[in-house]
């Protein structure tokens, strides 16, 4: 005799434009604009002043994340999780560092990996790709933007 299948209950899908406010709070990033890239497999972060160190040997990293409008930003830090090569917008692999940090969405939140870019020249500061966004009931209007709300988790 057969034992019966255990249902697992997702979480109600939550929809989402194509370009949303997001927040990073790990890396003092209370709100910013991100825009939603299925084309891209990584998420990367406009981060500039970049300064690998070690701290109880361990590797991290600091950078400034320039916010339009603040003359003066915080310095960010974050564990280096990986450092890859990593295809620009124009396709030129780059090597890039890569940290881990809590994404909020609405009112959802769960762990990315951020790749550390600079992005000067994009309309967005940071893109959301694939990885970041896949398992977590997700669907994007591709014609809609700001759909979810403002970031808002309660941890």
């Amino acid at each position: 005799m057969k034992s019966p299948k255990t249902v697992r209950s997702r979480p109600e899908p939550i929809h989402i434009g194509w370009r949303e406010w997001i927040g990073l709070p790990e890396l003092q990033i209370a709100s910013i604009k991100a825009k939603i890239d299925t084309g891209a497999r990584t998420s990367a972060l406009h981060a500039l002043d970049l300064r690998p160190f070690e701290k109880n040997g361990l590797k991290w990293i600091e950078f400034r994340v320039p916010r339009p409008g603040v003359p003066r930003t915080e310095r960010c830090h974050a564990m280096i999780v990986d450092q890859r090569r990593i295809k620009n917008t124009s396709g030129v692999p780059e090597l890039r560092y890569v940290v881990t940090t809590t994404l909020i969405l609405g009112n959802r939140h769960w762990h990315i990996e951020l790749s550390l870019a600079d992005r000067e020249r994009m309309e967005f500061d940071i893109i959301l790709g694939r990885t970041a966004i896949r398992r977590h009931g997700l669907l994007i209007d591709p014609g809609r933007s700001f759909v979810a709300g403002p970031p808002n988790a309660v941890f």
